[in-house]
Parts: C-alpha cells; structure tokens; sequence
C-alpha cells in the first residue's frame, strides 16, 4: 500500500479526492483504490479497456501523473458531475433578455462545479442610449455585480466558492472604472479580473500615443494610453487586480486560428478559450522524475518523461468522451476540438534535485529543454492518436501546420501531423495545481518556485484541541532524508527571496513550448518601487508571456502567508508572533456569554423597494474584554409577511453571536443569497436579496464597533490569537477551514493548512 509522504497529503486525499457514501463512509480503501477507479473508467472508453487500465493505472501510481482534481475526485463515481474544471461562456448579447439567458447558463455550469470566464466588452458603456425604453445602460459592471450574486448563492448552496474570471477590452468606454471596481474590497469578491490589452494598444504605450475608447464604432473618448497603462499599473499594485491578458498575442499563436477567435479566459488564466469552451488539465509530477536526486550529475529522466506524456495524453483525450458536460454547446466545442491541457508541477523541486537555482539562466535553460520534450512528446502522442482514432472534426491540415506552434515544432512532430492529422487541437497548458500538489507530497506547484521550505501547520483534533505538525516541501524532506543536518545549498531559493524579473524569466522560458497559456504569480515584495513593478509587466510583453499576474502584500488584499526574513540553517519556517495583550479579547467559547441585565446598541431602518414597509434592525452588543462584539438581533417590521423568517432568522443569528469567535461569516452567508424574483439597487449596488441587504447591515455595525475592519474583510483582530506577520495585515480567512493561511499562487488564492483555492 502507498504511504503518503506528507500527514498533509493523505488528508487532502481524504477530504477531496476519496470516493464516499453520502454519510461519510468511505468507499475508496485506500489511495490505490481511488487510481484503480479513476484508471478503469478512462480505460472504459477505448475499444479495449482491459488492455490499457493498467498502463493507466501507472501512471497515476506514485503520483506521477496528476489529472486535474475534477477527474480524480468524479471519474468512476457515477455521479453526474464535469470532469472539466473550467468553461469560458458564450458571448454575452448586449440585450436584456440575452444578458439574463447568458447568466442562467453560467448557473447551470457552475451548479456542476465548473468555474467560468466571461468577456463583458459586448455589453454597452454606462450611460449610452437604451433604444426603445428611453433610459441610459447601466453599463459591464452593473452585470458583472447581478454574476457575482448568482455566484455568492451557487457557492452558499454547494461545498466550495466559485470561480469566475470577468476580462474587459482596453478600448471599451468603461475600461476606468473595471480597472477601479476592485479597489473595493467588498465588490466583484467571486470574479478575478483582467483587461484584455490589444498589440496596438502597447504600440500606443510604448510611443506615448492617444488611444480611442470605442463601442460599436463611436469613439466615446480618446485619453493618453500610457495614462491608462499606469492606472492598470497602480491598480494591480495597490490591490493585486486586474491582471494583464495579451489577446491579440493569443489569438495570433493559437493553433486554430483560422476557425476560432478567443476573447476570455478560464479563471486562473491558463487556458485562453473560445466560446463555450471548456478547460480540461492534467499535470507531470516533474518531482518524481529525477531517479539521484542531490547526487553529482541529477537529471530528469526525459525517456520515463516521453512514456508518461504519451500515456497521459491518451488518458485525457479519453476524459472528453467520458465526461459530462453542463451544456450541450461545451460537449459539442469539446468534441469538435478535443482540446487538452497537459503541464506540470514540481519543476522548482525538480530543479532543486538537480542542482539548478530556480530564476537562473540555468534554470531557464532546463525548463525550456524539459517543456520542449513535453511537448514534442504530447504532439506526436496526439498525431499517433489521430492515426489511430481520427484527426479532431475541424482539423485543416494547411491551416493547422501553418499555425506558429507547428512551426516551431521539431520535424518530425510535423511530419506526424502531415501524415496522421492530430487528435487534440491543443495539448499543453500549466494549470494552478496548488491542492493537487499537496496531496503528491506537497511538492512545489506548477512552475512556480517553492513558496517556502515548511511551515506549521494547525490541526483541529476531535476534542477541539490543536495540534501543530510541520509541511515541508518535498524537495527539502529529501533533501533531510538524504544529507541530515546538512545545511541547505545556496541555491534553494524561495518565492520570498526571487526577484520579480526572474519570476519573468522561468515564465517566459516555458511559455515558448505551451500553446495555450500559464497560470504563474510574479510575488513581487511589498517595498517594490512603482517605476520597477511596471517593469515587471513590460519584461513580461517584451519577452513573448501572454499574459501577467501579479501580487505584492497591500492593505487591501492583506498579507498572504509570510516567511521570515532571516534563513535558518536548514530550513526556512514561516513567522509567527503572539497577539498584542489588547487582542487576545476575541475569543472562542465552548459555552455561550450570559446576557446582562441591560445592553448597549443601535437600531437601523431598511427600506426594501419592493416592500411596502421598512424593516428596523437592532443590534445589541456585549462588551467582552476590550472588545465591543454583537451579542443579538432583532428585525420589525410592520409588514406581517416577513414575521416568522425574520423570527427565525433572529434567533438563529442570536445564538450564533452568543458563541463567541470570529462572527463575521454571518455576513457573507446572507450577503450570498440571491432571490430568484430579482434583488435591488440600493446606493448604487446591486443587493441579490432582502437578506442579503440585512447582511449588508450587520457588516456596517461590524465596521462601526471596530469588530471587523472594513467591507468584506475579516476580524480586526484574530480569535486564535495568531498573526503570520509583524506589523503586516492579515490577508483573508480561508473560506473552507477558516485559518489564516491563504498564499497567492498560480494567480489563485490557496489555504496552505486544508488545500482550498478559488480556482480549484
């Protein structure tokens, strides 16, 4: 039987990727158990499965090959779910009716699990004529607010929050204000956001020229392109958003050109889609394929690395006939295309292994060699596939071998292509594989370099107690298991300590051999000057990326899980200090407050449009400690319809006060609800729902008793009396197992302690 590496590994296993009854009772005995029933139902789809189960089988054994979470926690289950982690949407019409059909499919799509990207440059400018009714558009972002809505309330029904990515062309009228809207903290909270940038609009930057914002042929406004540049640049450096897509570079690589044109993105990035396209991933533990690690001449074995591509391709253009789909239209794209999306991870342990410091010239020298034997090996795989089972139905071969990937293919990858045609229109892709790197042993993600060598982890014990255990990335624990006490080398760098431009680099170096994109986080420190971080982006243009992420610490977004600055011998831990004495108030109780005699608090009047009378709000506080936190509700109203759930509803939010800890869920669980009659504008916000306008409420008492910071942040202070950083802000509690471990990688929120990111 398999032994996991890591404690870690084993419980992410457990937890998201093990076949269970309904009550809990497991079903896959063992990790085994769970590749034998992904590898059979893969193999189930060929002619004859018996024959290749076990060549499956494999491939997965020892976490070499890592499907994308999707295949490996749904394939062989029966369940009716999507083996596909993500979709773009059709083109959103720029007419009411087909706004709300575009946001009903999204529903649909990502009730599966599906996460969804969406291009809003279709839809008209704020203020322009509304033909027909006499009013003024509401504009992009209106809509964009009525999606994350729908979003708050698909994830409140379900067990993970939702993915979306909204992309916005530079030459739209509304441009400003999409790059502004994440500036606050509670606003477009489910989407990440890029701006679609064009080649002549960096032509533009780069000569200092105008530059024409445009809706349907009238040019609305004509501003300074190099100003709207740098307040994309100021926005991603105060609040880490929007990130930079290069669509005219992705569309002119794209193998399919000459049938298809792309305009957004999956939500992380890393799969560049036409409509209704789907995203379906798999990733190369690079980790596992270096046989002496730390010895004198390591290298990656690259023939054991051309016999698994070979495998993992045929395994994933099996996915596309055994997988459901949400909507007919993504079966049929994925069938007539056949896309997939293989890349890898642990690169930054692999070039551990070897020797090599990763945002070297070395290091980019290797990974360029090693994504070029991926993907020669996918292509040919793909071509003897084609051979074999038919080309994908919109192969062209004039067009397909014209395409710049093909190109820059060696020979005989072309000759295959001309004499078989080829299966998956395209192959690789790098996907954010931040959980499924955890359950491989927590070896280091994607591309990216290794965030930090350990860190303490706290587990929740069934009494409530906590525990502390030690992640170590796999690279370093062989690093102990083989050397001892050995000091770590000076080449073992950490995402801390990497320059930004040669984050630029690795990034650059792999693009050249994936036709479809990556998912990378440029961590650039906090103290980066704001002439160096635009440097960062145009490095990233200048040397062929397609697109650009990054994150720098801020008061907005928070700090993320830190290191510290100075490195121990062997290993570099993350920082922890105690709470200040004043902090420590917020607590968490086994047993409720008592309530006072009398109690202090404020009463606020709601009017919701379409009720005829107002509700009144009373929150009352207790002051526990230093700290003033809310103790009960209560909700009036005159309007008799409302009497029993508002009953109800203060009663249960009551007895969730009464607890103790950190309260503020609360607000994001009735701010997700989404009534499906239609919320309303209030102040400027679209509000999904009369309980979500109350949860707006309580966050304000929140905010004005000093419990919470600010709209759609976390706790003032931290009720595990935990801080990651001194003197820094605490970034965001993750949503699944509430710690305060979340780390920007890949372009995606990751919790460090249970393995949840937005992307997934």
């Amino acid at each position: 039987m398999t032994r996991f590496t890591a404690p870690i590994a084993e419980q992410i296993w457990d937890m998201k990727y093990r076949l269970k009854e309904a009550d809990g009772t497991a079903l896959d005995e063992s990790v085994e158990d769970t590749w034998t029933r992904v590898a059979r139902d893969l193999a189930s789809v060929e002619k004859n499965a018996a024959e290749y189960e076990a060549p499956f089988y494999e491939a997965l054994s020892d976490f070499r090959f890592l499907p994308a979470g999707r295949i490996t926690a749904g394939a062989g289950t029966g369940r009716k779910v999507t083996l596909f982690n993500c979709f773009v949407m059709g083109t959103i019409p720029d007419d009411m009716g087909g706004i709300f059909d575009m946001l009903k499919e999204a529903a649909l799509t990502m009730q599966q699990g599906g996460g969804i990207g969406y291009d809003f440059s279709t839809i008209r400018p704020k203020g322009a004529d509304v033909k027909g009714v006499a009013a003024d558009a509401s504009g992009p972002l209106s809509f964009m607010d009525v999606w994350d809505a729908m979003c708050r309330t698909i994830m409140s029904a379900g067990s993970r929050r939702g993915a979306m990515m909204a992309v916005l062309r530079c030459d739209h009228p509304d441009i400003e204000y999409f790059i502004e809207a994440k500036s606050d903290a509670a606003r477009l909270r489910m989407f990440n956001v890029s701006v679609l940038v064009t080649d002549p609009f960096m032509d533009a930057v780069k000569t200092d020229a105008d530059w024409d914002l445009v809706f349907n042929g009238k040019v609305y406004r004509t501003i300074r392109a190099r100003d709207l540049w740098d307040k994309i640049m100021q926005s991603t450096f105060d609040y880490a958003e929007p990130g930079v897509i290069f669509i005219d570079r992705i569309n002119q690589a794209n193998n399919l050109n000459y049938c298809e044109t792309i305009a957004a993105t999956n939500p992380c990035g890393e799969q560049p889609l036409p409509p209704y396209g789907a995203c379906l991933l798999g990733s190369i533990n690079l980790a596992r394929l270096v046989p002496e690690p730390f010895s004198d001449g390591a290298s990656l074995d690259e023939e054991a690395l051309a016999e698994l591509v070979t495998t993992a391709v045929r395994m994933m253009d099996n996915v596309v006939d055994a997988s459901r789909f949400p909507l007919e239209a993504q079966q049929r794209e994925a069938e007539a295309k056949r896309r997939i999306g293989l890349g890898v991870t642990g690169l930054a342990d692999a070039l551990l292994m070897v020797g090599s410091r990763y945002g070297s010239e070395e290091a980019a020298r290797l990974t360029d060699r090693w994504l070029h034997q991926i993907a020669r090996a996918a292509y040919l795989a793909s071509a003897h596939l084609a051979g074999e089972k038919g080309a994908f139905p919109l192969f062209d071969r004039d067009a397909y071998l014209a395409s710049e990937t093909m190109q820059g293919m060696d020979e005989d990858v072309r000759e295959a292509v001309a004499k078989y045609g080829i299966r998956n229109a395209l192959v690789t892709s790098i996907a954010p594989t931040g959980t499924i790197s955890l359950y491989a042993g927590n070896v280091s993600s994607g591309i990216e370099p290794v965030f930090a060598y350990a860190y303490t982890r706290k587990v929740l014990q069934p009494d409530g107690s906590k525990t502390e255990e030690e992640v170590v990335d796999y690279a370093v624990q062989m690093w102990r298991d083989l050397k001892g006490d050995e000091p770590l080398p000076e080449y073992f760098v950490n995402a801390q300590t990497l320059p930004p431009l040669e984050h630029v680099r690795m990034q650059a170096a792999a693009q050249r051999w994936v036709d479809s994109s990556i998912s990378k986080t440029i961590n650039c420190p906090a103290d980066i000057s704001f002439e160096d971080f635009k440097d960062v982006y145009m490095a990233a243009w200048d040397q062929g990326c397609k697109g650009c992420t990054t994150y720098r610490p801020n008061d907005v977004t928070g700090s993320v899980l830190s290191v510290s600055d100075e490195k121990p011998a062997d290993v570099t831990e993350v920082a922890m200090k105690d709470i200040p004495a004043g902090g420590a108030d917020i607590v968490h109780l086994s047993e409720p407050l008592d309530r006072p005699a009398a109690l202090e608090g404020s009463t606020y009047k709601l009017k919701w449009p379409d009720s005829e009378h107002a509700l009144y709000i009373t929150i009352n506080d207790i002051v526990h400690g230093t700290q003033r936190r809310p103790f009960e509700i209560f909700v009036n109203s005159k309007n008799m319809e409302h009497f029993a759930w508002t009953v109800a509803l203060t009663r249960m939010i009551s007895a969730v006060f009464r607890r103790g800890g950190d309260v503020s869920f609360v607000v994001e669980e009735l701010k997700a609800v989404f009534d499906p009659r239609g919320g309303a504008w209030m102040k400027g916000k679209y509000v999904p729902s009369i309980l979500a306008a109350i949860g707006g409420v309580i966050e304000q008492h929140l905010i004005s008793i000093g419990f919470i910071a600010g709209e759609g942040m976390g706790l003032k202070t931290d009720p595990q009396a935990e801080v990651h950083q001194m003197n820094a802000p605490k970034g965001p509690a993750c949503s699944s197992c509430g710690s305060y471990e979340m780390r920007m990688v890949e372009g995606c929120m990751t919790c460090a302690n249970c393995g949840f990111s937005k992307c997934g």
